[in-house]
């Protein structure tokens, strides 16, 4: 029996769509499927070169138990703490962002460990860091407290499963694994990450801040700092910068914005392996403008809860 998670919030049925999949789905706002689709687009483009990394994608994509692990990883995160996104959607950001960065960096010559300690190549760093942003939040389905450590044990079974497809060599396989283990494990901003890999995804964690994958957090009644200044965040663009190889563009409505900035990804950058590297522009648009868009017009306190009016 198929069974739906649907969000009752009257002013959101509108944007609601019922994911395609078997078992239980959570139902999302509209704009999420965009955002999938645009990350996959990326996540393509960037691994056309890299058959190993490439076939890895395929065979996350279509894994049962991956595909699980997002849907039920979101139920705990939207559905029962009213957090952000932190399902498929989610995944696949952090990846594409993660896959956009270390080709920045390889194109100006910064190699990642994996080929500093000549223990694979481009092609194998791709598929690392991929495997780790797409499996970084699994560990959610068994509680948001220390989930990174939980996403780490997770991941195991799933890539001793599936690296064999990839890779023949037995102990080499092992050794990409433990890479992506280090990754998924390292993510959150109070564990160093020791690789440059790690910094990838975890930096690219932090990016994934848009007013897109906030709606339904805001919109379930989750009202406070984090989701307003979620929804103030319009755009965040991964680009070649002019002063650092990486620049990391982000485009605002409203000023509060800067609290997503400062407390969710200058953690991660701050002391990572790449941080002389990337440069945050953040600026309010329209650029000039000396007034905000407004996020919430009125508030009551209702229980112990802000309650927008």
């Amino acid at each position: 029996m198929v069974s739906l998670y649907v969000v009752a919030v009257s002013n959101l049925v509108e944007e609601l769509r019922v994911q395609l999949g078997a078992g239980f789905e959570m139902a999302i706002p509209r704009v999420y499927e965009d955002l999938k689709i645009k990350a996959e687009r990326e996540i393509e483009e960037s691994l056309r070169r890299y058959p190993k990394a490439m076939k890895m994608w395929k065979l996350l994509c279509a894994d049962p138990e991956v595909n699980a692990d997002w849907d039920i990883a979101n139920f705990i995160a939207v559905g029962k703490l009213k957090y952000n996104d932190h399902g498929e959607v989610h995944a696949k950001i952090v990846a594409a962002n993660a896959l956009k960065m270390l080709d920045i960096l390889l194109e100006n010559n910064i190699l990642p460990d994996i080929i500093k300690l000549h223990a694979g190549d481009e092609d194998d760093a791709h598929l690392v860091v991929l495997a780790a942003g797409l499996l970084h939040d699994i560990g959610n389905v068994v509680h948001r407290e220390i989930h990174p450590l939980h996403s780490a044990y997770m991941a195991i079974s799933i890539l001793n499963r599936l690296l064999p497809k990839v890779y023949e060599h037995p102990e080499v396989m092992y050794e990409i694994r433990n890479h992506i283990l280090h990754c998924i494990y390292a993510h959150s901003s109070k564990i160093k990450d020791l690789t440059i890999e790690a910094a990838l995804v975890g930096i690219s964690d932090g990016t994934d801040m848009t007013k897109g994958r906030g709606r339904m957090a805001f919109d379930i009644g989750n009202v406070d700092i984090h989701t307003v200044s979620a929804l103030s965040i319009e755009d965040v663009v991964i680009e070649r910068g002019t002063e650092r190889p990486i620049r990391i563009l982000i485009k605002m409505s409203n000023s509060a914005g800067i609290f997503q900035v400062q407390e969710l990804l200058v953690p991660k950058i701050k002391g990572s392996p790449i941080e002389p590297y990337i440069e945050i522009i953040a600026h309010a648009e329209p650029l000039g403008s000396n007034k905000d868009e407004r996020i919430v017009h009125r508030l009551i306190i209702k229980d112990g809860k802000l309650v927008p009016l």
